[in-house]
């Protein structure tokens, strides 16, 4: 017997670190995702397998059931590379807290091989950890938000936009995640397009310095908030593009850095907006049918059209 999940990529268009501190966030789920099917055997192991965009394995691990509670100080495999060895011991961490979660998760009866499909390159930055956690929390039968917080943190968006199909609001409530599908569909969309700045970025140090910075977050919050709710019902183009740089402006005075506008494309004629950690990953750019050309002759060769990225 076997089963199949699926999980939504992320796309996070405000709020990108201020979500944290309970700001209202846009979240676009992605046409890219990942699936992970599981298998069950008669031995009692799990044999991992995780493919990438192009169907190539780039990581694969065998895990001992009898011996999971003592992975963390015995190997049960040969990892090829350090990089492997940090693989399987965060897989690791994911097993035994999804098994705390649920004690009846994992028993040693029987076994199992899972196989995970990437949708997206690795280095997109689209959610391969929240669509694993999302898709584990599926299998276990776990609340997903609980088991990102064991794991990897982070806010929770990422949780909800793999679960949801359309664009979300999201807020931080005590802590609590508030989710709400919108509707969001300007009639610009066709002159949104999503460049990908070839510099994977790490989130949780992206995190880190935000939380380092002094700035008043009450207001900041409050602000960032209200830019969100101003997007989500914005008719007009250069309205869209003045809520857009305002956001720039509130974010890149908190980490004190400059936009990515200012820094790589001063001579851009439309708004550009950074998502996710600064400084990599994907940016919104607005424009029309010459944006992908500008983009590739500086030598960003991916530029996706809104109409192919969002669910």
């Amino acid at each position: 017997m076997s089963k199949r999940f699926n999980s939504n990529g992320k796309l996070l268009l405000t709020a990108e670190y201020v979500i944290l501190d309970g700001a209202l966030g846009l979240a676009l789920p992605t046409t890219y995702g990942q699936s992970m099917t599981v298998k069950e055997i008669k031995k009692p192991q799990i044999i991992w397998k995780s493919l990438d965009e192009k169907g190539t394995i780039w990581f694969e691990a065998v895990f001992e059931l009898s011996e999971l509670e003592r992975f963390s100080e015995k190997s049960g495999f040969a990892p090829t590379s350090n990089n492997n060895r940090e693989i399987a011991d965060t897989l690791l961490k994911v097993f035994l807290e999804a098994k705390k979660l649920n004690s009846k998760f994992l028993g040693i009866q029987k076994g199992y091989e899972v196989e995970t499909q990437l949708g997206f390159p690795r280095k997109w930055g689209l959610g391969s950890s929240s669509t694993l956690i999302n898709n584990m929390a599926q299998w276990a039968k776990v609340d997903a938000y609980e088991l990102l917080r064991k794991t990897f943190s982070g806010s929770g968006y990422d949780i909800a936009s793999a679960k949801h199909n359309k664009p979300i609001v999201y807020q931080l409530l005590n802590t609590n995640p508030y989710v709400k599908e919108v509707t969001f569909t300007p009639p610009f969309t066709n002159q949104l397009y999503f460049v990908h700045l070839n510099n994977k970025q790490n989130s949780r140090d992206g995190i880190a310095q935000y939380q380092k910075m002094e700035f008043s977050k009450e207001d900041t919050v409050s602000q960032i908030s209200e830019i969100t709710s101003e997007i989500i019902s914005c008719k007009s183009l250069s309205d869209f593009e003045s809520l857009l740089t305002e956001h720039e402006k509130l974010i890149a005075g908190i980490l004190k850095i400059p936009t990515v506008k200012s820094s790589l494309f001063p001579d851009y004629d439309g708004a550009i907006k950074s998502l996710g950690a600064w400084g990599g990953d994907f940016i919104l750019a607005t424009g029309n049918h010459k944006t992908p050309d500008y983009f590739k002759k500086k030598g960003y060769e991916t530029v996706i059209p809104y109409s192919e990225m969002v669910l």
